[in-house]
């Protein structure tokens, strides 16, 4: 499957959070039961520069959790610019 938004940092990191939310609801868990995310990036200056996308998402959760942000050469598909890892807990 091709990436969604190529080239669109923003919208490929909403794609990632909205997908994120999903995998979460069919667990019956939020945003909030997340404790650890780490962010995958091709281009790490461009994503701090739309990071307000991912901390917005999280806004008013109450939770806080540890992340970590990588840059790397390649994500799995030639057009993804960003990958999200999330582990939650209930």
């Amino acid at each position: 499957m091709p990436a969604q938004h190529p080239g669109d940092m923003a919208s490929q990191l909403k794609a990632s959070l909205d997908n994120l939310e999903a995998v979460l609801a069919g667990a019956e868990m939020t945003l909030a039961d997340v404790v650890n995310l780490h962010v995958y990036t091709t281009d790490v200056d461009t994503l701090l520069g739309h990071f307000g996308v991912l901390t917005a998402r999280f806004e008013g959760t109450g939770e806080r959790f540890a992340s970590t942000l990588l840059g790397v050469a390649q994500l799995p598909a030639p057009q993804l610019l960003v990958m999200l890892e999330a582990t939650a807990m209930d």
